[in-house]
């Protein structure tokens, strides 16, 4: 995948809206107004947020990613070069985790989201 596949997969998410606040050439993506993926100026990759610290550690030891400049040690940095499988499943398990701490009234809000 590239810059602007991932763009559009984010882009097809139930209420997901970009964003450029981080400054030009970085995609942000948000949903209810909180962030669930980000591609730097560089373009490596996409970050997005892992359940948790040792998740994100086990990606990171595994290979399936990098350790997100800039974030957290939750969020880390799928390279374009992994699988597009492994980008699309990592980017709807950061949306469905962000979407699933917004208040509920915002969740009923949003188109419904199928689950992998």
């Amino acid at each position: 995948m590239d810059r602007d596949a991932v763009n559009a997969f984010c882009r097809a998410l139930p209420g997901a809206d970009w964003s450029d606040s981080f400054g030009p050439g970085i995609d942000q993506w948000n949903v209810g107004g909180k962030l669930f993926a980000v591609i730097g100026a560089g373009a490596e990759g996409v970050s997005v947020k892992t359940p948790d610290v040792e998740t994100a550690a086990m990606l990171i030891e595994t290979g399936v990613g990098f350790r997100a400049p800039y974030f957290h040690r939750s969020w880390v940095l799928i390279p374009f070069r992994a699988p597009d499988e492994e980008i699309c499943h990592r980017i709807r398990a950061s949306y469905g985790l962000i979407r699933s701490k917004l208040p509920k009234k915002a969740q009923a809000g949003l188109s419904p989201f199928p689950e992998e």
